[in-house]
């Protein structure tokens, strides 16, 4: 039985224009639905299920362009993220702690920046440091692949490259929940190569 998955929001830039107003509006409640504190992960537990390989994407970066198939065998966190998002603010230096506590176990995060113009990422970028791999997607087409309906998403991938958790936005809150999946995650990624 296939399953029909909700149309992604995604940045205006990203909107064919006749759906720009509507896409206003969606994004509108969403915001008002995260300042409510009202949890998202409900509704994108049907966006990207949990247990299925995680859609394969192209990771343009400054340095180059690579693949995020090429990480299998990491364990990877994949943050799709706007320099327009507040959120993603607070997310960075979290990120990049989690980067630096557990690269050497086999982290990698990745975050991918759905902005328009490079500029706008680059001037969040000079204002949050990033020692993990960022990547651009101004087109959005990669959030469209991972029905990204919230900024920040994020996406952890095991080592054996299937969707482990989904998560939409970040509070302070979140952090001892996001970081024991990681751990978790990379746990389970020991383990596969204890058995091998």
């Amino acid at each position: 039985m296939s399953r029909r998955l909700p149309p992604p929001v995604l940045p205006e830039h990203a909107l064919p224009p006749s759906a720009r107003a509507r896409g206003r509006r969606t994004l509108m409640r969403l915001g008002a639905i995260a300042v409510a504190g009202i949890a998202l992960r409900p509704i994108l537990a049907d966006a990207l299920p949990t247990g299925e390989q995680a859609p394969d994407l192209a990771l343009r970066t400054d340095s180059g362009t690579g693949t995020l198939s090429e990480l299998r065998g990491r364990v990877v966190w994949l943050d799709f993220w706007a320099s327009w998002c507040g959120p993603c603010r607070q997310s960075f230096p979290w990120m990049e702690a989690m980067q630096q506590r557990y690269g050497s176990q086999g982290l990698q995060v990745v975050a991918l920046n759905l902005d328009a113009k490079a500029e706008s990422a680059r001037r969040f970028l000079a204002e949050h440091r990033a020692t993990f791999t960022v990547a651009f997607d101004p087109s959005g087409d990669s959030a469209r692949r991972y029905a990204v309906r919230a900024m920040p998403t994020s996406v952890l991938i095991g080592a054996d490259g299937r969707v482990r958790t989904v998560h939409a936005g970040f509070r302070d809150a979140d952090r001892p929940t996001l970081e024991a999946a990681l751990r978790d995650a990379l746990a389970a990624r020991a383990s596969m190569a204890k058995a091998s």
